[in-house]
């Protein structure tokens, strides 16, 4: 009997009675269920959560330039009654954290010139203090050409569910790691186990270190100018980004092997905070163009976004979730006369998108493709000058050229007018919104 055998055996024995739709038993199951506690065999999450925030910055200028300090201070208070973090029965859970800046900027040849040299210290209660140094340089060819060039470093502090999460959803567990995590078993090599006469030899074994805050470096290089008697303005830049104990999830199993006939017992899956134990890169292109003419602009952008995990033997699973590419063609115009209206009140606005499909690693417990898709939205305005009001009318994803091309999509009956897509794996498909909004300026003066 095979491993998967066993566990569907056990499944079938445990298996609750099942109720159909409709029935009084069920409604009476479904209500008992949704009103309880996730803790409590139900489906509730508890969340009576609080976050106090402050911050302040003062920004002087003596001779040798434009000085800015600043600081913030951050007090978490989640209160989840066990259903999302570890704040079981009297468990309190409370986390602050607090940064200082300071800057100084420095301009020459009547700001042809621009430098900037900042530098921030940032605390978590539960990590060491943290550093991270940026500067830029700003240079003005021409009032219409400007070059610029940064090098910045941040820090990113695990986030509470990265600290504190305590998530079981059946089979597997969601968990964060502020201690690390001992003698977990590679999934691949728990299945090759399982899969032969259970040879412990086969095993692979791995510890996750305590999460640490994620560190990044990144250079940036870019222009911004117009051409063509300054109707075609562009924007376009590169970056290139250098990660340190980038943030992620290790997925591993833990089990019991009996000594005598090597059977597992007590298996539980665990999803565990991770950092990456390589160096984690990525880096990205940006573009953007607007052509003005005849009261109209004519608009383009796109973005080429990759990772790349060195190490092909880091478990870390990253969560990127990004699309390698992108862009975005828009129509626009304002100020414009319709016939049979007075003056020039209307203004209008088309927008296409195009994502390149990607994969969406954990939301939290979900990881799978999000397929390429594409959407087109539109926004129509009236302004009336009298009344001080403006008027729009406008719809979101109110089509999608795929369709076109591709028919059905992901066994559903994807049309051009019925553009259903989702952004989020696990996430619900997003249709067609439409809107009307009006706004009016109210200016009151004295007698």
């Amino acid at each position: 009997m095979t491993l998967d055998h066993e566990m569907m055996l056990q499944e079938e024995a445990y298996s609750p009675p099942r109720f159909m739709p409709g029935t009084a038993s069920f409604d009476s199951v479904y209500s008992i269920v949704t009103s309880q506690l996730f803790t409590n065999d139900g489906t509730r999450f508890f969340d009576r959560s609080a976050l106090y925030h402050t911050q302040g910055e003062y920004i002087f200028t003596p001779e040798i330039g434009k000085i800015t300090l600043g600081g913030n201070a951050r007090l978490y208070r989640p209160n989840s009654r066990g259903t999302i973090l570890k704040d079981t029965g009297d468990v309190v859970i409370t986390n602050y954290e607090a940064g200082m800046y300071s800057g100084i900027e420095k301009r020459w040849l009547m700001d042809r010139i621009i430098a900037n040299v900042t530098v921030r210290v940032d605390k978590n209660q539960n990590f060491d203090f943290l550093t991270s140094p940026a500067a830029s340089f700003i240079y003005k060819y021409r009032t219409n050409h400007v070059f610029r060039a940064s090098f910045s470093s941040a820090i990113r502090n695990p986030t509470l569910a990265d600290q504190y999460l305590y998530y079981d959803v059946g089979r597997a567990r969601l968990i964060g790691n502020l201690e690390g995590y001992d003698s977990l078993i590679d999934i691949q090599s728990f299945l090759d186990y399982s899969a032969t006469t259970f040879k412990p030899s086969l095993l692979k074994y791995y510890n996750v270190d305590p999460i640490r805050p994620e560190q990044a470096k990144t250079i940036e290089i870019g222009y911004k100018g117009n051409i063509l008697d300054q109707s075609l303005f562009i924007d376009a830049g590169y970056y290139f980004t250098s990660y340190t104990d980038f943030i992620g999830y290790n997925i591993g199993i833990d089990a019991y092997i009996d000594p005598i006939n090597k059977f597992p017992t007590n298996i539980g899956i665990y999803r565990v905070a991770a950092n990456a134990q390589n160096k984690v890169t990525t880096q990205g292109i940006a573009i953007g163009l607007n052509y003005y003419f005849n009261k109209m602009a004519l608009g383009g952008n796109y973005s080429w976004n990759q990772l790349n995990k060195k190490g092909t033997d880091d478990p870390i699973i990253p969560a990127f979730n990004t699309p390698e590419h992108k862009f975005n063609i828009s129509l626009s115009g304002d100020k414009i006369k319709f016939p049979l209206f007075d003056g020039e009140n209307f203004g209008f606005g088309i927008n296409y998108k195009w994502i390149q499909g990607f994969v969406f690693e954990g939301s939290p417990q979900f990881t799978g493709n999000v397929p390429t898709y594409d959407m087109v939205d539109v926004q129509i305005n009236y302004q009336n000058q009298k009344l001080k009001t403006n008027f729009k009318l406008g719809a979101s994803n109110i089509l999608g050229i795929m369709p076109l091309f591709d028919g059905v999509n992901e066994n559903t009956q994807r049309s051009v007018f019925n553009n259903l897509n989702y952004q989020v794996y696990g996430g619900p498909y997003v249709g067609r919104m439409i809107y009307f909004s009006v706004q009016t300026d109210l200016k009151f003066t004295k007698n």
